[in-house]
């Protein structure tokens, strides 16, 4: 069989003999003989360079690549301005981890630093971490951090998104705090008076999406203070875009703000990497998971950045840890960064409008031509139509994936579109007529 492994048999010996061993058996001679492997593995044969590169660029061909792209549900098509890969390309930037030696890492954390405060702008907290894996992860490991002795009960909202549901479910799994979802209301909203019925003097948190999954828009004040009236913390997870135009989580009252940074600055992948982003407000900050980069001052009176706040998993006090997290996806965040420098509030707030505009438009020409409105409440840029129709549905995402445009997601009772800033007039325009065809 060929190998993978650029070591020759003459190297592979020399190394054996270096570490005081004859053969691979000598080696790992400690290991029970009934746990060896007593077959060799089914594995295919190994290739060359050639033969392999081949094999790679017919798998990579079946992706389909969709210039236009009106779905969301998590992941937004946004502009990434050409900055943002040039300022990430450099070589001394290219690193998806945490500096463990911050002295010698000072341009790393001061980057981190910076994309903290600008998170903490944005959201009108106090402290940020950089950072959790993904939106999902961060919304679990916040209903985590609110776990207490006496409190052990998380009231979740049905109208979030269901894989940031499943990630909660998948987290709280095997310990003994207690999840409780509330079914959304017919309206597509939080049931407010489902959510009032379910917390009690248990309840350690309560966690709703704004926008929700569907698009809408949340009345958050009225559910954090229903979790405050039971001394429950409230979590928020927002998409960050939204803030630019809506109140930011600190308004609603808010203890927690999470999210997936994703929208600024990362390109869709096929799941990722993505970014996850923790807020919280002072009182709270000690709980954050993560890392938390510090600014200081040395002997000298210069600017320096440091790792604070370490009563983490991988340092002293680690049974304070609230989490298991040991790794930081510090290049993704440093990517948000340098997103949020670039557009500042004036590009963002752009972005934000172009967003809702064109969401508004499109939604209005698709009612013209026999698409209704599943919910009637106000959208930033996604929202759900339905048809009369039983079978249009897949219908119209196939007419549209026909003529390289990606269509809506599929969710119960109808289609969830989203329209981004990357969508022109023509192109919305071009769908609805695909649609209307359909129809």
């Amino acid at each position: 069989m060929g190998s993978y492994v650029p070591n020759t048999n003459e190297e592979r010996q020399e190394m054996l003999k270096a570490c005081g061993y004859d053969s691979f058996d000598d080696m790992f001679s400690l290991i029970p003989e009934d746990m060896k492997l007593k077959a060799p593995l089914n594995l295919p044969e190994g290739k060359s360079e050639l033969e392999t590169r081949r094999i790679v660029t017919a798998i990579s061909e079946k992706n389909k690549i969709f210039p236009h792209i009106f779905r969301g549900a998590g992941a937004y098509n946004h502009y990434v301005p050409a900055m943002v890969k040039s300022v990430l390309s450099k070589e001394n930037l290219q690193t998806a981890y945490t500096p463990y030696q911050a002295e010698i890492s000072q341009g790393i954390l001061q980057s981190i630093f910076e994309y903290q405060t600008y998170i903490c702008e944005l959201t009108g907290m106090d402290v940020s971490n950089a950072s959790v894996y993904d939106g999902a992860s961060a919304a679990a490991e916040a209903l985590s951090m609110c776990y207490g002795r006496k409190q052990k009960k998380a009231v979740v909202s049905g109208a979030i998104n269901p894989y940031v549901l499943s990630t909660i479910q998948t987290y709280t799994f095997g310990n003994d705090m207690e999840v409780v979802v509330v079914p959304p209301t017919a309206d597509g909203l939080t049931d407010i008076e489902g959510i009032k019925a379910a917390v009690d003097a248990n309840t350690a948190s309560v966690y709703i999406q704004q926008p929700n999954y569907f698009g809408n828009i949340e009345d958050a004040t009225a559910i954090g203070e229903i979790a405050h009236a039971v001394k429950a913390k409230f979590i928020m997870g927002v998409n960050p875009m939204t803030l630019a135009l809506l109140k930011s989580p600190r308004e609603y009252g808010a203890d927690i703000a999470v999210g997936d940074a994703q929208p600024l600055g990362l390109p869709l992948g096929f799941g990722g990497p993505y970014v996850g982003f923790m807020v919280t407000t002072t009182k709270n900050m000690r709980a954050l998971p993560g890392r938390i980069v510090g600014q200081t001052h040395d002997a000298n009176g210069n600017v320096g950045y440091v790792l604070t706040l370490q009563a983490r998993e991988q340092h002293i006090r680690r049974e304070k840890a609230s989490s298991n997290i040991c790794s930081n996806q510090a290049l993704c965040a440093f990517a948000a960064g340098v997103y949020m420098a670039a557009m500042g509030e004036k590009g963002m707030k752009q972005c934000a409008r172009l967003c809702t505009s064109k969401a508004h438009y499109f939604a209005s020409e698709l009612e013209k031509i026999g698409c209704t409105l599943k919910y009637h409440g106000e959208f930033f840029h996604e929202f759900v139509t339905e048809v009369e129709c039983p079978n249009c549905r897949r219908k119209i995402l196939d007419a549209l994936e026909a003529e390289g445009i990606l269509g809506g997601a599929e969710v119960e009772g109808g289609i969830l579109w989203c329209v981004t800033e990357l969508v022109s007039k023509a192109q919305l325009d071009k769908a609805v007529a695909i649609v209307k065809e359909v129809l």
